[in-house]
């Protein structure tokens, strides 16, 4: 993997993503020729309109980052990959009319965006069918050796069993557990010299996954495999790398203290979000105040009650704030106290299910941010109840409130909608990763992916 702005982006997705971005620029070319040909007009030089080229394969990428283009389903269905990509590029071509309209650009490239559309996937679409099973193998997939061959092993076999993976379990080496899950894997005394065992396997990566590591190490062994060059990592900086989320199940306060993480650099990072905030916030009011507007109404007219729902939720440092939402309940819906909503849930309203289904819902929430209660990027906000529970049941619970909240955020977009405590669980996992590995790049992509939540809104409730 490569680490960019402290987020991990497997080497296959980079790969493809920059091929993907060059046959764009190619699929942009070949229709403005193709057009040109046609109306009998002389090709200008290539480096007369670069910047075009350039331009419009840029936003049909990014619209294929905002729709799972690049996620690990996609590359490994043909399938699945194709439907995304017809919705990515069908997204991309319209934001490309929407801006040659509003820069009033030159007709003659509003012409060519049915060509580009054509050849943008047809391009893609071969590309995926060469490539799909190649990406999948064994050649972009890392080496593995596991130390260890108790419980955590195992899991790790679990992981590496996943065809989403991007790494392979060469050999498991049993430490002298008291207890061996792993039945295959060899012993340590089994194996003379580990570094030229190591070696011979082509191992590129060696994971400390022992139970009890105290007296445990063998500090001999891992330098030898260090100064050999191969990368030697502990069970919960594997886990948090390979899957996006701190494991609660192994980690400890020391690992969070001495990780990386949590830097003390965010301040700068933190003003220019609080900007971003603020400007597109205001943007978003103005441009979604109609949807509002007319749903609002439509929320009265549907079932008695006010048209906004208002509710206590805690904020940055447990600060409490209150939360405005269209309403999608019946009045009555916590008068036995807030619950967690479930599925087909009888207090919901028939309009609310499918404002709650595409989210226009939350849009009032924007006001939250306006104010500087909440960010677009972030934790989900609770309600103090779930949070006291939550704080009682769950470990590092309270961390979560170290960052502000948002209205999406790296728990939204990874997994589902979390109606119990262990959902609240899992959910924390991945919100303790934002917290420590916050950078402008994650927020970025996390909003880029909140587009592939809305289009395809897995568990909502």
């Amino acid at each position: 993997m490569i680490r960019l702005f402290k987020h991990y982006i497997p080497h296959a997705v980079l790969l493809l993503g920059l091929l993907d971005f060059a046959l764009l620029v190619l699929a942009s070319e070949l229709a403005w020729q193709l057009r040109a040909s046609q109306i009998g007009m002389d090709p200008d030089p290539v480096a007369g309109r670069w910047l075009p080229l350039t331009g419009s394969a840029a936003v049909v990428w990014i619209a294929m980052i905002s729709v799972g283009v690049y996620g690990p389903y996609a590359l490994r269905s043909l399938r699945f990959a194709g439907a995304r990509l017809l919705v990515a590029i069908s997204l991309g071509i319209i934001a490309l009319a929407v801006i040659d309209f509003v820069l009033a650009a030159d007709t003659f490239w509003r012409s060519t965006l049915f060509y580009t559309m054509c050849f943008a996937i047809g391009l893609l679409v071969v590309d995926r069918m060469f490539l799909n099973s190649f990406l999948g193998s064994s050649a972009f997939r890392r080496r593995v050796m596991v130390l260890g061959a108790g419980d955590r092993a195992q899991r790790l076999r679990e992981l590496g069993d996943k065809p989403e993976t991007g790494f392979a379990i060469v050999s498991y080496i049993a430490m002298n557990e008291p207890e061996r899950v792993v039945e295959e894997a060899i012993a340590r005394e089994a194996i003379h010299d580990l570094g030229r065992f190591v070696e011979n396997l082509g191992v590129s990566e060696v994971v400390l996954a022992l139970q009890e590591r105290r007296n445990a190490l063998p500090l001999p062994d891992l330098l030898r495999i260090k100064t050999k060059g191969v990368h030697v990592n502990d069970f919960s900086s594997f886990l948090e790398r390979e899957t996006g989320r701190v494991d609660l199940d192994t980690v400890n306060p020391s690992w969070l203290i001495f990780s990386d993480g949590f830097s003390s650099g965010r301040v700068i990072s933190s003003a220019f979000k609080r900007i971003f905030d603020i400007l597109a916030s205001l943007v978003l009011l103005l441009l979604t105040f109609p949807i509002i507007a007319i749903f609002a109404l439509l929320v009265k007219l549907d079932s008695k009650g006010p048209a906004f729902f208002k509710q206590e939720r805690v904020g940055l440092y447990g600060e409490p704030f209150y939360l405005i939402k269209l309403r999608s309940m019946r009045t009555d819906a916590e008068k036995d106290g807030a619950k967690w909503a479930e599925e087909n849930d009888p207090r919901i309203t028939r309009l609310g299910r499918f404002i709650r289904k595409v989210r226009i819902d939350e849009l009032p929430q924007t006001w939250s941010v306006l104010k500087g209660n909440m960010s677009f990027v972030g934790p989900r906000p609770e309600v103090p109840k779930f949070v006291d529970d939550l704080q009682e049941e769950i470990p590092f619970y309270g961390e979560r409130h170290m960052v502000k909240p948002g209205i999406t955020g790296w728990a939204q977009i990874n997994y589902p909608y979390g109606a119990s405590t262990e959902d609240s669980r899992k959910k924390l996992e991945y919100d303790l990763y934002y917290a420590k590995n916050y950078t402008p790049f994650l927020d970025l992509v996390i909003l880029l992916q909140t587009v592939r939540v809305v289009l395809w809104p897995e568990g909502a409730r």
